[in-house]
This record gives structure tokens, C-alpha cells and sequence, in this order.
């Protein structure tokens, strides 16, 4: 079967009225690509949420006086019911849809986060991230499954990386905008309240623009949910004569080496990603000298180059595929090379004493560590739009045991070397995972399930 190359495709009638392009062939409407950029938003205000303890930890420390040990299980707590949420967030995805999931998640995390603002000390605190973590579960996997959905396969690399986008620019707005409302406030808390209450707000924005079906969605014209399901019905004909159709347990996935491929180089990613997100504050506070001002826009500057490499990343991915590129030429080398970039630039850091060339290093490796945002396209390669939910939740739990062991992992090496050398040096061996794991995987074909 072949594919329309264009923006147009030949349907002579209209749902919306649209104005005929050249030839009078329906111009496709673009509301894929409208929906992504409210899922970047979406994710964007999860990090918010969720790395505003971290900003405002070096608050939160002195007021509750955790040691560094602490610290570390209170950063934690949130990836604990985080990661064991999410093959179940997975099922509830493929089963009920992912625009109820996303909704139910963002009123509970939006009131979890609230209710952390009252927090009196470590334990409360502590129980309010692991709200948090349950509630936020399902955000994730659920973009992996509307991007299997929603997006044609020659863009869905973009659809991954626009999704994932949101987590480092999440993280360095969130800087920004914590810091701001600690000085302007006074105080810690309302910074939580305020965020709290803007994703309840997003939750229903949500449900109203979100569908699970680009043909329920009132602004999609004839031409484009043809050309959505054009491409839906090449993967099902490329299904049936490998005999991977249907609906499937996630179990008959464990004897691949792709899938472990997976799971491990999210497991990798996210050990330097949530590490930096996590310490990377009170690293610059307590290494580097910077003053709560300092932190917030250091952090805005790595996490916001993060942003901008994730973007690129999916361009190029998309772009180059569509030369006719194999799926394996492009993913092992854009992710290849990122992967030895991270590692030469975090060994960097832990060599260079000047705070600036660290942060420009760290900027740096967030750049490039984001093109692995890439894997979000991955559980729809390999188990299609049917099982997309759940291969998206085991991809996310193996990448949430990172985001639970390193914070604590983390403490105990600071509190115990009183430096944050070694624990740099965890981040390099995290990478290093990454980079076997992307060079391992087959991203050329959907599994024999």
C-alpha cells in the first residue's frame, strides 16, 4: 500500500468546510499536531509538579532539618507508587482509553500536590509524594498510546519527542517560576497550592479537546483522518503476515531481547535524567556556591537546552526517515551519539571545578540525553496501537527504578563522601547502560507476538 507524501490527499468532500488547496484536493487539518502540543504542556506541568520539592528543597532542608540520607528517601518517594503504577496504569490505558486516564490524573496529582503545601514535616511530606506518584502514573503511557493513535508512523518521532519535551521544560520553567513564587511569598508552600490548583484546571481542558479516536474529534477533516488511518492500515496489513495481531498480555513480550533493550535503556536514561533533576539544586547550592536566585536559572538554562535538543532530536529523526532511511540506520545513530556525548560530559563535570563550565557541561549533556525522548515511539513499533499502553508502562516502570534508587542511592554516596564526585560518576555508569541498551534494540519491526 502506498502513502500520500503531501499534506493533501484526494477527498473531494468535507466535514469542516476547509478551503481546497491546490488541484481543489482537501487540505489536511492539523489537529494531531494541536493535541501533542497540549500533551507538551500536560507534561511540562507533571514536571512542574513534580520537581518543585526539589527546587525548593534547599528550603524545605532547613525547615524540616533532614540530613542528606533523608533528603534522598524524600526525593524518592515519589518514583516508589510512580513506577509501581504504571504496567497497571498500562492496562487501564488500553482498556478504558487514554483520554479518561490522562483526565483522572491530572485532578488527583493536581490535589496531591496541594495537599503537600501543608506538609508539617518528613513524614507528611513523604506521604504526599507518594500521592503524587500514584496519581501521575498514567500520563506517560497514556501519550505513548495517543501517539499511536494520533500520529501517522513517519511522525511519530516528532509526536514522542514533542510529548516528552514537556519534562525538561517542565523542569526548567518550574525553576523559574518556584523561585519566583518563594521570594515574591515568602514562603515555600504556595507555590505548591498554585501549582496544585493549575493542573486540576488542565485535567479539564483535557477532556474537552482530547479523543481516543481522530475521527470522534469534531476539527478533524476527511483528509486527515484518512491519511491517520492510511497509515494504521499498513501496520495491520505488515501485522497479519507477521502474526502480531491483536491484543496481547504483556508476559509473551519478556523472551525479547528488544523488549529488555527497552526497558533497560529507559532504566539508563532515567538514571541521569531524574539524578540531575532531583540533585542537580542542591548540587549547584551546595558545590557550586549558588545562591535560590542562581539555582532557579542555572537550572532553566540545562533543562531548557534539554527541551530544545528533544525537539531537534525528533526533526531529525522524522526528517531522515523520510529519505527512506531504515528505522535502525537513524535510532542507533542519532542515539548512539547521544549516548557518548552524555558520558564524555558528565566525566566533564566531574573534572572541571569553574560552576560556569559546569553548568555549560551539564547544559550540554541535557541537550543531547534528551534525544532519547525518542523512545516514547517505541512501544507502538513494537506491540501496535493495540498493546501500545501496556509496553509504554513496563517501558516507564523499568525507568522509574531508576527514578526511585538514585535519589536515595545518591544520598547515601554525598552523605557518606561528603562530595558529589562519585555520585556524578553513578550518572556516567547510568548512561553507559543507555548506550548498550540503544544500540541493542530493533526498532525496524514489530515483535512476533
Amino acid at each position: 500500500m502506498s502513502l500520500p507524501s503531501t499534506e493533501a490527499v484526494a477527498t473531494p468532500t468535507t466535514v469542516n468546510d476547509d478551503r481546497p488547496g491546490k488541484d481543489n484536493v482537501q487540505r489536511r487539518t492539523k489537529v494531531r499536531w494541536k493535541l501533542f502540543i497540549l500533551l507538551l504542556v500536560v507534561v511540562a506541568v507533571n514536571y512542574i509538579d513534580r520537581g518543585s520539592i526539589s527546587v525548593a528543597l534547599p528550603v524545605i532542608q532547613k525547615e524540616f532539618n533532614l540530613p542528606p540520607e533523608l533528603v534522598g528517601v524524600l526525593l524518592s518517594a515519589f518514583f516508589w507508587t510512580y513506577a509501581l503504577m504504571q504496567i497497571p496504569a498500562g492496562w487501564l490505558i488500553d482498556k478504558f482509553g487514554p483520554r479518561k486516564v490522562i483526565t483522572a490524573s491530572c485532578v488527583g496529582w493536581g490535589a496531591a500536590t496541594a495537599a503537600s503545601g501543608l506538609a508539617g514535616g518528613f513524614m507528611s511530606m513523604f506521604i504526599a509524594r507518594l500521592g503524587i506518584g500514584v496519581t501521575e502514573a498514567g500520563v506517560m503511557p497514556a501519550g505513548g498510546k495517543l501517539n499511536a493513535i494520533w500520529m501517522h508512523k513517519k511522525e511519530r518521532g516528532r509526536g514522542a519527542t514533542i510529548l516528552d519535551a514537556g519534562a525538561p521544560l517542565g523542569a526548567g520553567v518550574g525553576a523559574i517560576l518556584i523561585t519566583w513564587f518563594i521570594a515574591a511569598t515568602g514562603s515555600w508552600r504556595y507555590s505548591f497550592f498554585i501549582a496544585g490548583a493549575a493542573t486540576v484546571v488542565m485535567g479539564l481542558v483535557i477532556w474537552w479537546y482530547v479523543r481516543d479516536n481522530p475521527r470522534d474529534h469534531r476539527a478533524v477533516n476527511d483528509a486527515e483522518a484518512e491519511y491517520i488511518e492510511a497509515s494504521h492500515a499498513e501496520e495491520d496489513a505488515e501485522a497479519e503476515l507477521s502474526g502480531s495481531t491483536g491484543k496481547r498480555a504483556l508476559l509473551p513480550y519478556l523472551k525479547f531481547r528488544s523488549f529488555w533493550a527497552m526497558c533497560f535503556g529507559w532504566l539508563g536514561f532515567n538514571g541521569v535524567f531524574y539524578g540531575l533533576l532531583t540533585w542537580g539544586p542542591l548540587y549547584l547550592s551546595q558545590d557550586k556556591g549558588f545562591d535560590l536566585k542562581t539555582i532557579g536559572w542555572a537550572t532553566f538554562v540545562i533543562f531548557g537546552a534539554g527541551f530544545v535538543g528533544e525537539i531537534l532530536g525528533g526533526t531529525i529523526a522524522d526528517k531522515w526517515r523520510e529519505t527512506g532511511a531504515s528505522a535502525n540506520l537513524v535510532m542507533r545513530t542519532l542515539l548512539g551519539i547521544s549516548s557518548t556525548v552524555v558520558v564524555a560530559g558528565l566525566i566533564g563535570v566531574t573534572i572541571v571545578p569553574d560552576p560556569t563550565t559546569a553548568v555549560v557541561l551539564l547544559s550540554v549533556v541535557m541537550f543531547f540525553l534528551r534525544w532519547v525522548g525518542l523512545f516514547w515511539s517505541i512501544p507502538a513499533t513494537l506491540g501496535g496501537r493495540t498493546n501500545a499502553g501496556v509496553l509504554g508502562g513496563a517501558m516507564n516502570l523499568s525507568g522509574n527504578i531508576s527514578g526511585f534508587v538514585t535519589p536515595i542511592a545518591v544520598g547515601f554516596i554525598v552523605g557518606a563522601t561528603g562530595s558529589y564526585t562519585w555520585a556524578l560518576l553513578y550518572f556516567v555508569g547510568a548512561a553507559a547502560i543507555m548506550g548498550v541498551s540503544v544500540l541493542t534494540l530493533n526498532y525496524n519491526k514489530r515483535l512476533p507476538v
